[in-house]
């Protein structure tokens, strides 16, 4: 039997539906404080808003630091449907997210799981709690799709 997915993986999965329907990488991201409450979700935008950094992480931590009135996001919790890179990491460190739940593993550009394992490193200042695994197979066939439809 399918285990129900949390509110906030369904919100960054249906994020991630969206943006691969405007032709971005389908990744969607969603953060909740510390009652759940959601702060902000995001979409992948990189193609968009013509701005390599617009990956939804990133759009999200703004949003939430802009919602907050701060730019430490302590006490909230990030939901995303990729295993964020090396990028999307540091951000997460540099907010003090307190924990980070993302679906799909990302062996090529991830950072968390797979490559630099960045917040393993001893010159990461805040590593947040990481669960993966999370909506893994609805992640995996948002991508799928989406890659087999430019192929």
């Amino acid at each position: 039997m399918k285990q129900k997915l949390p509110e906030p993986m369904v919100l960054a999965l249906a994020e991630a539906d969206a943006a691969g329907a405007r032709g971005e990488v389908p990744v969607g991201a969603v953060i909740v404080d510390g009652a759940g409450t959601v702060l902000s979700r995001a979409g992948n935008q990189t193609l968009e808003l013509k701005d390599p950094t617009a990956h939804a992480e990133l759009m999200a931590i703004r949003w939430a630091a802009l919602a907050l009135g701060s730019e430490r996001l302590v006490d909230c919790d990030l939901y995303v449907t990729l295993e964020p890179c090396a990028m999307c990491a540091a951000a997460i460190s540099f907010a003090r997210l307190r924990r980070v739940y993302f679906g799909a593993a990302d062996e090529k550009m991830g950072a968390v799981e797979n490559g630099p394992r960045f917040f393993d490193q001893p010159t990461c200042h805040h590593a947040p709690d990481v669960y993966g695994g999370i909506g893994e197979s609805e992640a995996q066939a948002l991508l799928i799709d989406f890659f087999k439809s430019r192929r």
